[in-house]
């Protein structure tokens, strides 16, 4: 280790935004902001209707709508999130990182899908809830168990399934310079 203080050591320069890249990730970070809170609004109002109209309306009772309220944020939220990161992945591109092909891309869109039909599974159980605890009660239940949903998707091992490069690579791990 080296005895020398922060202010002795060179700092590495930074390349610099023009204005207009600066305008555009700007105009991007809206649209991906506004795709999320919309696919949110959206996908609260499908299962709404799923619920009081039909095929959900003996399965949820009253006290555990907010459970899928909840439970559509999440969904929708994520989904809205993620669809214009993955777009913007197969159009950028630079000499650091490549873009995104059309296979990966539908592998990514696949996962976001599969992670929506595990949040609403996880949104029905604690909708369950709604027999026994009461609706407020019920809902921060519902929080905490759909916002924490993700771990055990975060602890499985995806690279021994050929999913490693899906994710991103973390940065220093062997992982990433395995697959490299």
């Amino acid at each position: 280790m080296s005895a020398e203080s922060g202010a002795e050591r060179p700092e590495a320069q930074r390349p610099q935004r023009s204005f207009a890249a600066n305008v555009a990730f700007g105009a991007g970070m809206l649209l991906v902001l506004a795709t999320a809170t919309l696919g949110a609004f959206a996908a609260v109002a499908l299962l709404g209707r799923a619920v009081d109209a039909a095929p959900l309306s003996s399965m949820v009772p009253d006290d555990g709508n907010n459970a899928l309220v909840v439970g559509g944020i999440a969904i929708g939220g994520l989904t809205g999130l993620m669809l214009p990161v993955i777009l913007f992945g197969m159009m950028r591109g630079n000499e650091n990182t490549s873009r995104v092909g059309p296979g990966a891309a539908a592998r990514k869109v696949l996962a976001v899908l599969v992670f929506d039909v595990c949040l609403l599974v996880v949104a029905l159980l604690v909708a369950q809830l709604g027999w026994f605890l009461p609706a407020q009660l019920t809902t921060v239940v519902a929080v905490f168990a759909v916002g924490f949903s993700w771990m055990p998707l975060a602890m499985v091992p995806w690279e021994r399934f050929g999913l490693g490069g899906m994710f991103g690579k973390r940065r220093g791990s062997a992982a990433s310079h395995q697959a490299e």
